[in-house]
């Protein structure tokens, strides 16, 4: 878990400074770019519209599902800019880190006055 903290420190730490320079208000998209280039100049690791893995009854399916940011192939990173956080977007998240196989995932809403009351980390199975 020690190397997921690290990796969510640098996520934060990125998106905080993103957030300083544009603050609330603009599209998700806006804010997908900077990050993006946020992470790039931080010499973080990531890929970008991830496809989700979706297999029903043993059968890979293709539902068009992506994450925003897949970053060190190990953190799942979607991108809002909304009015409050409803509780559906964080069950999308649990979601994506079920269908994924991934353990942990930050919902970023940058349409906040303070970042960090718009971010949701979710860790599934942890395990020591």
């Amino acid at each position: 878990m020690v190397y997921h903290n690290q990796i969510t420190e640098g996520i934060i730490g990125a998106a905080i400074e993103v957030h300083k320079r544009l603050g609330p208000g603009l599209l998700e998209s806006a804010y997908q770019e900077c990050l993006a280039r946020e992470l790039l100049l931080r010499n973080i690791t990531f890929e970008r519209e991830v496809p989700v893995p979706v297999v029903y009854k043993g059968v890979h399916l293709e539902c068009g599902y992506r994450l925003d940011f897949l970053v060190n192939k190990a953190v799942v990173v979607e991108i809002k800019a909304v009015d409050g956080i409803p509780p559906v977007f964080e069950a999308q998240l649990v979601t994506y880190l079920s269908l994924g196989g991934w353990q942990v995932g930050l919902l970023i809403n940058f349409n906040v006055l303070m970042l960090k009351d718009g971010i949701r980390r979710r860790v599934l199975n942890y395990q020591e």
